[in-house]
């Protein structure tokens, strides 16, 4: 073999594996057309024992002493993020969402078409931020049938508890926790970690975060049913009942499903 046809295929070969070098430093893992789902779940339990907690249950709170059964919860969960592991944050589009204990199809929250990668936090809103409050656009899980809305006040109910209770002068209570505004807004702005794991999302399986939720907490240090068993408006009584329930919410685990 001649000079000539050896200085040939050497450049040639010098070619293809530049080529190959490039074409590998030049793709994507997940390929960007990749996407997945993110099911957010909630696990319940009451006071400080963590029993679990079920509509329609009688529990005894551990501070106030209350007797008490639920047979309404449900709150909002609003502007839901994920940030990957470049730093950069993904946002759900139109998110908002009812969580309803008493609704199978309610009981937790599906993101869907989330683009894949590694995610190494969450953050999301306890509640409905103001904009959405006077929007006027009422649709979807923020539909006025839900009966989360006051047509008097122009805002949202962003977490509604009832139930039974002998201590109440009434035999129930009915705790309906808004406000968007000044000192008496509500609304919660929360992040996880994920204690330091990653959140994978592939087509594959579906990703799924967590929360623990406390509804005793409600109760954590304001007066017991026996001497207020209703709260139907923002104001103070809300705000630190919102307060004590959402600092409360807590990271639980992440799975695959």
């Amino acid at each position: 073999m001649n000079l000539r046809v050896i200085t040939s295929v050497a450049l040639m070969l010098a070619v293809t594996s530049l080529y190959s070098c490039k074409k590998e430093k030049q793709s994507i893992y997940p390929p960007t057309n990749v996407v997945g789902n993110v099911n957010v779940n909630f696990d319940y339990v009451f006071g400080h024992n963590l029993l679990p907690w079920t509509i329609g249950t009688q529990y005894v709170h551990p501070m106030t002493g209350d007797t008490m059964t639920f047979t309404t919860f449900k709150f909002y969960v609003s502007n839901i993020k994920f940030k990957d592991s470049k730093g950069n944050w993904w946002s759900e589009p139109n998110s908002y969402h009812l969580v309803c204990n008493t609704c199978p199809e309610k009981a937790n929250i599906k993101i869907n078409n989330v683009p894949g990668g590694d995610y190494v936090e969450m953050q999301y809103t306890m509640g409905i931020d103001s904009a959405m409050n006077v929007s006027g656009v009422y649709n979807g899980d923020l539909t006025l049938g839900n009966g989360m809305f006051w047509d008097w006040n122009s805002g949202f109910i962003m977490l509604k508890a009832e139930g039974n209770s002998p201590n109440s002068t009434t035999g129930v209570f009915a705790f309906h926790l808004g406000g968007f505004t000044g000192s008496d807004n509500i609304v919660t702005i929360k992040n996880t970690n994920f204690d330091g794991k990653t959140m994978a999302i592939t087509n594959t399986k579906d990703a799924a975060v967590t929360l623990r939720v406390n509804p005793a907490r409600l109760w954590h240090s304001v007066d017991g049913l026996s001497v207020r068993s209703t709260v139907h408006m923002p104001g103070p009584i809300a705000k630190t009942m919102a307060t004590d329930f959402y600092s409360n919410i807590s990271f639980l685990g992440l799975s695959y499903q």
